[in-house]
């Protein structure tokens, strides 16, 4: 399996590239917010990359870090277009979403639909918190 980014121009141009977005020719956009505490205290500087896997290569969509508010705010992220024919089921895309701070990483599959924002939440329990959890 090879790795992209699409910050990558030649990669842009190539035909994987351009057949993915044709399967894919819509947009949705995802929101993070990440926190700790039962969700009372923001984490900020949680690094946070979105992929998906694409006929056996991993394409990198989003890399960046949390803000002093724990969000990162609309990654706008291909989708596929509605089925109008059948919109009980509705197409979708399948993104993984790597959240790491400090020692800690998170995995999450975020499903992204044509002209819906998805919130994913995260929750951190960063390392000085989890030896006063575990009572260490």
């Amino acid at each position: 399996m090879y790795t992209y980014n699409v910050l990558d121009k030649d990669f842009m141009n190539s035909s994987l590239y351009k057949e993915f977005i044709n399967n894919n020719s819509s947009r949705g956009s995802l929101r993070i917010r990440a926190y700790a505490a039962s969700e009372a205290v923001p984490i900020s500087n949680v690094k946070v990359t979105v992929s998906t896997i694409y006929e056996n290569n991993k394409i990198i969509f989003f890399e960046g870090y949390t803000d002093s508010s724990g969000l990162i705010e609309k990654i706008s992220l291909p989708a596929p277009s509605l089925n109008m024919n059948n919109l009980d089921i509705p197409n979708k895309r399948v993104y993984e979403v790597n959240a790491m701070y400090q020692n800690i990483n998170n995995t999450y599959e975020v499903n992204i639909y044509e002209n819906i924002c998805v919130l994913q939440n995260i929750n951190i329990i960063p390392e000085l918190m989890v030896g006063e959890i575990s009572g260490n």
